[in-house]
């Protein structure tokens, strides 16, 4: 199809984006666009956020990462990776961001966020997604749970170590299965599943659909980051992933001691220059934060022990690692300089499976179980990523950064499983057992296995029945504990007696189900009650919530309920306690009036905007069902953590193929697909990822008082090409260069405008009568932009005058309506026009009009001649609302 294929946005029901463009790159580009259209304000905290400057509109509650971002190196290491990648790889993920940039400041329009925080917008650089990547992963492999650990161990001895395995965190959590054709009613794979993450409004996941003369791939994007990294579908081949739980990531206990304006540190060659410098932190409401950046030769300093680093003498012995040392972070985007997102590009281009395996060979961060099947029958189950090979110590505490013992030495082989029946991935023992340390409970896995085995003419269809199922695998070991105690209240003998006829299901309606949590709630309190001792853990303060003791109560109970190392705490005793709270303040309402959704928002926005009607956001569902809908236990019922997205793909037909998010396709409160998805989330419910789309409609319209009504909407070059040429080549058009063209010429160029996402056509009416050809482009995509200092949002514009009687006021009141088009409509901040010096009667027509004119510049056009210009530019603010 090549440049034939034109660069147009279609929205299906639900407003999820289907894009298409003539080539992989104006592809990725529109992509970038629609993502800053769609979730302006996700993606540019986002932004923020990996460059340590979100305190400075968020306030002080932000600043704690903003530190650990800096003092991370967040920002250099997705520098450093940029330039790593290959030539093709680095120009894809720039076209992205040059979409991002184009499209920013109309999104940003929309999004209140920034009107209430008074954010301004910044241009992004060409490594902003891999920055966004690495703040949105950093924490995925749990690092901070060594400090934990540590601190465990300091506090209540060695043998104490791995007292709080929980085998489920409260960091992780994710389902996939992989159903081959021998179970299957087509004969053809399913792939399904659904990520595990935090309920954020707007969701961490958006739908897309990318279709380019390549490929044409649906799938699960991350805004602010090109392509389809974790779950996608290009029709012959599907993939999926869930978190490997492996550990990838050390923290070494430093020595650090200052040597006049530097910092050296102890490692296993003795002392040695560690690169310093300050920064500052700006937060909104509160003084500034100063910041010492330190890496050692292990990696960054993120946490530092009381006193920072030592005086200029040095201390006269090393601390240990429970001492007074700071804390480094070792982590393989900073030791390699490599991300993966080459990986990115390559899966779209995917037929096979084959094609997957080769990309992921690839990949770095974060360390992932991948799943994948296409139509000739490949089938493939693997880990992809990087861990370093090391002591087993390195896995589960800070380790000394002065013994040579704990150093990397090299990186492990990944592993993979041949698939000859249901495949299954949730978190759990198994494929990445060797790399890691801290897995999920069996139950999820066990509990799908169960499911997709009991049959063997699955289709799409049934899909949302193993992702709705409630069954509590871990209610067992809690209902256990209950059996055979005596000397109960009446009421608490009933509440037993109710709890071991249930089904141990969480439904919402279940009233049984609330009971059981309230118990098992009640327990975890009491059980904290005896590890008083942990508390107050001097950390850094990002790193807070991984030291809380209730957290790791809650989420460790089965463990705990069974261990030999807490011999002083009669477990017995603390559930007969907790069964008579519960039963004297029974009956309990169902599990959904206290099980609610709370999306987290980074300015606790509502969900639903004042004219509309709030939804009931109560939910079945509980942290070890596979439809895993996450509280903390010992703290409250409501859930933060759920199913981040849900998908069953299709190998024998990509259109019967089904998925949902939380919310919606748009990040803007208000929109009509902000949350149009949500109460079928509720329910577990998937919607068509194929569905009827229309091509989303630019055109604008406004009646202008004592002129008439304009109209402008999007050429077609077959419809409107009489009109187009006939204007151009005229003689009044001598300045656009095409009246040498003939009729075919000029319809190809026009063609080939319409194949790409950066210019657009556009014929203008008044009263129904054309009267002008608009033309409009994204300078940093055009010659004109390599002429003057473009700015995040510009839009160069050319505009032609059809041929007519002089009519007074008349270019005014078009260029005025045109105007309010680009700033209201498009969204654009900044209209940039370039005439040639020699069209005097352009030029002032632009500064009656209110351009403010800049410099003269010459301008390289496409058939290699050049002009001298005279740009000229229009703000928003210079026009009257």
């Amino acid at each position: 199809m090549g440049a034939a294929v034109n660069a147009r946005v279609f929205r299906d029901t639900y407003g999820v984006p289907h894009l298409q463009a003539g080539d992989p790159l104006a592809l990725v580009y529109l992509q970038g666009v629609n993502a800053a259209r769609d979730r302006a304000w996700q993606i540019e905290l986002e932004r923020r956020r990996y460059l340590g400057t979100s305190a400075a509109f968020l306030g002080a509650e932000a600043a704690a990462w903003d530190v650990f971002a800096r003092q991370a190196r967040l920002a250099d290491t997705a520098r450093r990776c940029f330039e790593s990648l290959d030539d093709e790889t680095r120009e894809w993920v720039t076209a992205y961001v040059e979409g991002v940039n184009h499209g920013l400041p109309g999104g940003a329009a929309r999004a209140p966020e920034f009107a209430e925080t008074g954010l301004t917008l910044q241009e992004w650089e060409p490594w902003t997604p891999l920055g966004i990547w690495l703040a949105v992963h950093i924490l995925f492999a749990g690092f901070p749970s060594k400090l934990w650990r540590t601190h465990v161990a300091a506090q209540l001895g060695e043998a104490s170590l791995e007292l709080f395995s929980s085998e489920g965190p409260h960091g992780a959590g994710s389902n996939g299965w992989l159903i081959p054709g021998s179970h299957t009613a087509s004969g053809q794979a399913i792939v399904a599943g659904d990520p595990h993450r935090f309920i954020e409004n707007p969701g961490v996941y958006q739908q897309v659909r990318l279709t380019c003369p390549e490929y044409d791939v649906l799938g699960l994007a991350v805004p602010g980051i090109p392509g389809l990294a974790h779950f996608g579908h290009t029709g012959s081949v599907a993939w999926s992933i869930t978190n490997a739980m492996a550990d990838y990531q050390d923290l070494y206990a430093e020595q650090l001691r200052r040597t006049g304006s530097g910092v050296e540190a102890l490692g296993p060659d003795g002392w040695r220059p560690a690169s310093f410098h300050a920064e500052v932190v700006e937060v909104a409401g509160a003084a500034p934060v100063e910041v010492e950046v330190i890496e050692t030769d292990r990696g960054p300093i993120i946490t530092h022990g009381p006193g920072g680093p030592e005086g200029p003498e040095g201390p006269e012995g090393p601390e240990g690692p429970e001492g007074t040392a700071s804390v480094s972070l070792r982590y393989p985007p900073r030791v390699t300089g490599r991300l993966g997102f080459q990986v990115m590009r390559r899966l779209l281009r995917a037929t096979s499976v084959g094609d997957v395996d080769a990309a992921f060979d690839e990949w770095v961060e974060p360390v992932n179980v991948v799943l994948a099947a296409d139509t000739a029958g490949g089938l493939l189950h693997r880990t992809a990523g990087v861990v370093p090979r090391r002591e087993p110590a390195n896995m589960l505490r800070v380790v000394p950064a002065w013994d040579a013992t704990y150093g990397w030495d090299g990186w492990h082989e990944m592993a993979r499983a041949a698939v000859d029946g249901p495949a299954v991935m949730a978190n759990a023992r198994g494929l990445a057992t060797p790399f890691g340390v801290e897995f999920a409970a069996p139950h999820r896995a066990d509990r799908i296995r169960d499911l997709v085995e009991a049959r063997d003419d699955w289709t799409v269809d049934g899909m949302p029945g193993i992702h709705q199922d409630t069954y509590l695998g871990s209610a067992g070991s809690l209902l256990d504990l209950l059996t055979g105690l005596g000397d109960l209240s009446p009421q608490a003998v009933a509440l037993r007696t109710e709890l071991f006829a249930w089904d141990r299901r969480m439904d919402a309606t279940s009233t049984t189900a609330s009971s059981y949590a309230a118990v098992r709630k009640a327990l975890v309190s009491r059980l904290t009650d005896h590890f008083t001792m942990l508390e107050n853990a001097d950390v850094a303060a990002v790193f807070t919530p991984w030291m809380d003791p209730l957290t790791h109560v809650s989420y460790a109970l089965e463990n705990l309920l069974t261990t030999d190392l807490l011999p002083n705490v009669d477990v017995r005793w603390l559930a007969r306690e907790a069964l008579e709270e519960v039963a004297a303040n029974s009956p309990r309402p169902p599990w959904a009036e206290t099980h609610q959704l709370a999306p987290l928002h980074a300015l606790r926005g509502p969900v639903f905007a004042a004219n509309e009607m709030p939804l009931d956001l109560g939910l079945s569902g509980d942290h070890h069902c596979v439809m895993s809908t996450s509280s903390l236990p010992g703290l409250t019922d409501v859930c933060i953590r759920a199913s981040a997205a849900r998908y069953a793909w299709d190998l024998a037909d990509r259109s019967a193929s089904r998925w949902i998010v939380p919310l919606g396709a748009s990040g803007v409160l208000g929109d009509p697909h902000h949350h149009d998805q949500l109460a079928s989330w509720l329910r577990g419910a998937l919607v068509p990822a194929v569905g009827p789309a229309v091509r989303e409609d630019r055109t604008y319209s406004a009646a202008v008082d004592g002129f008439g009504t304009v109209r402008i909407e999007e050429a077609d070059p077959a419809r409107d090409l009489d009109l187009i040429h006939g204007w151009v080549t005229a003689e009044r058009a001598t300045y656009w260069g095409m009246g040498a063209l003939s009729r075919d010429e000029i319809e190809a160029t026009y063609r080939f405008l319409d194949s790409v996402p950066t210019h657009h056509v556009y014929v203008v009416r008044l009263d129904g009568v054309p009267v002008a050809l608009l033309q409009t482009y994204d300078p940093q995509a055009d010659p004109a932009g390599a002429a003057y200092a473009v700015e995040p949002g510009d839009l160069g514009v050319h505009l032609l005058i059809a041929p007519g009687d002089a009519r007074a006021g008349f270019t005014g009141q078009l260029v005025g309506t045109l105007a309010r088009f680009v700033f209201e409509h498009l969204g654009h901040p900044r209209i940039v026009v370039e005439p040639d010096i020699r069209n005097t009667r352009a030029i002032e027509r632009f500064h009656r009009s209110g351009f403010t004119l800049g410099t003269e510049a010459k301008i390289v056009q496409p058939d290699g001649s050049t002009k001298t210009a005279q740009f000229a530019f229009l703000a928003r603010e210079q026009v009257s609302p």
